[in-house]
């Protein structure tokens, strides 16, 4: 019941809200524990920041910070409320982006994350699209590898993004686009050069090499490997990259699997590959759009795979259905 002021009654009542700004000031701090770096983070002076968290402490009568003269920690107290924080600026943040797609549907900012291993070969393709269906949507891309990605998506940081699936992650809603084999790329020379019907158990015996920790597209050829009856860790050199890792083909240090999106763009830098293709059914990769479930701009984010799907068909890959 109200009392008689207008305030609520109760546990709590007659205490005041805390502002965004003080949300906002404290989550930095949280995350940076420093004051001068969480200000240049948001965007606000040293002394405001301080402020509103002063602010929000007496708002909320529990102190969040242990302030020392060379650092600064959570309290007990800071540890538990900042989950709270950011959960709250979330939900904000959300609320602004309903309010926007509601406003003008493919507007404003939308921030897409993909994979070192799509970026080069899609992003033609999908800059073309949205340049031409959608001009007033700001794309801004995000080239990271898968975790970091989901880290991003899952944080409020990223909006959208394109990589490999399936990712298996609760709260990910993947919308997939494509299926894609692998080709076997090779030095001049090389008996499996240029053939077609390359059986998987030929992968047993050879010297692969294969990108850097972190790429799904490293674990997808080790995945590929063990499916051929490979027990062993094929790895002996690796590379950041697919260009470097076709060089180092090129000089006849090994060989590689690559997706068929990349294979007009790597191998025609080098007169010493040649491309193989492995017998049906030919190891695959799926690529998706993965976005949050129960995103404010779903909708968006359909209306845009289905668009892409149609913008893809001209690569040499398996355009999927929404239901695939």
């Amino acid at each position: 019941m109200a009392s008689p002021t207008g305030r609520a009654g109760g546990k709590g009542g007659g205490r005041r809200s805390p502002s965004l700004a003080q949300l906002r000031a404290f989550t930095a701090v949280a995350e940076h524990l420093h004051f001068r770096d969480a200000a240049a983070a948001i965007g606000m002076s040293q002394p405001a920041l301080s402020g509103a968290v002063s602010a929000l402490e007496e708002t909320l009568g529990v102190t969040l910070l242990e302030r020392t003269t060379r650092k600064v920690l959570l309290s007990p107290a800071g540890e538990r409320l900042a989950v709270r924080a950011k959960a709250v600026l979330a939900e904000v943040g959300a609320l602004m982006e309903e309010a926007e797609a509601v406003r003008a549907p493919f507007t404003g900012a939308l921030r897409l994350g993909v994979i070192p291993t799509v970026a080069p070969y899609l992003l033609p393709t999908v800059l073309r699209l949205v340049h031409d269906r959608y001009p007033d949507l700001d794309l801004q891309v995000h080239e990271e590898q898968t975790a970091s990605l989901l880290e991003g998506l899952t944080a409020g940081r990223l909006d959208l993004l394109l990589l490999a699936v399936p990712l298996g992650v609760p709260g990910v809603l993947e919308l997939p686009l494509f299926d894609e084999d692998f080709v076997l790329v090779t030095p001049l020379g090389h008996g499996l050069g240029g053939r077609e019907g390359i059986p998987r158990e030929a992968l047993r015996e050879l010297r692969l090499l294969l990108l850097d920790e972190g790429h799904c597209l490293r674990d997808q050829a080790l995945d590929i490997c063990r499916e051929a009856g490979r027990a062993d860790a094929p790895v002996t050199t690796t590379a950041a990259g697919l260009s470097t890792l076709v060089q180092l083909v090129a000089v006849g240090l090994g060989v590689t699997l690559l997706p068929r999106t990349a294979v007009k763009v790597e191998t025609t830098r080098s007169d010493q590959l040649l491309t193989g293709y492995f017998a049906d059914p030919a190891p695959t990769r799926r690529i998706a759009l993965a976005m949050r479930s129960g995103a404010a701009r779903s909708t968006e984010y359909q209306e845009l795979a289905e668009a892409l799907r149609g913008a893809l068909r001209p690569l040499p890959v398996r355009v999927l259905d929404a239901k695939a």
